[in-house]
């Protein structure tokens, strides 16, 4: 079918013990929010409960709208300042979720490594980190 929708490529901590700087990865197919966002969307509240609001960096997207109906729920859209590579996703009062956000044009093993990296339970590397350390070293 052509107009069905591709799942989203998302790794979360199976665990969910929140303890680490990551609850997951996500990794977008492109930086348009009003095409990546609704099946991200989807499959967390699938997963995770409803999703209130999203909080997204200006810079790594095109045409960030205010809001997003998703199965017909409205999902407010914050700017946040900060890495590129981080989406803040909230459920409820005070009950935030972080994920990395690996760039659309990664190659597919980093991109794996660094969503396996960011879904481990307790992981503490930062964005940066975990997207760096898989890539080949020049020279």
């Amino acid at each position: 079918m052509p107009d069905a929708p591709l799942l989203p490529r998302l790794a979360l901590d199976p665990t969910m013990s929140r303890t680490g700087m990551f609850d997951g990865a996500w990794w977008p197919r492109s930086n348009d929010v009003h095409a990546e966002l609704p099946d991200l969307i989807t499959a967390l509240d699938a997963h995770l409960g409803r999703i209130l609001r999203v909080g997204l960096a200006s810079a790594a997207w095109h045409d960030i709208p205010r809001d997003v109906t998703v199965n017909g729920l409205v999902v407010r859209i914050g700017r946040i300042s900060g890495s590129e590579e981080t989406i803040s996703l909230t459920r409820g009062f005070q009950d935030h979720f972080l994920l990395l956000v690996v760039p659309p044009d990664t190659d597919p093993l980093t991109a794996a490594l660094a969503m396996a990296g960011a879904a481990a339970a307790g992981n503490r590397s930062s964005a940066a980190e975990l997207l760096a350390v898989y890539l080949p070293s020049e020279g």
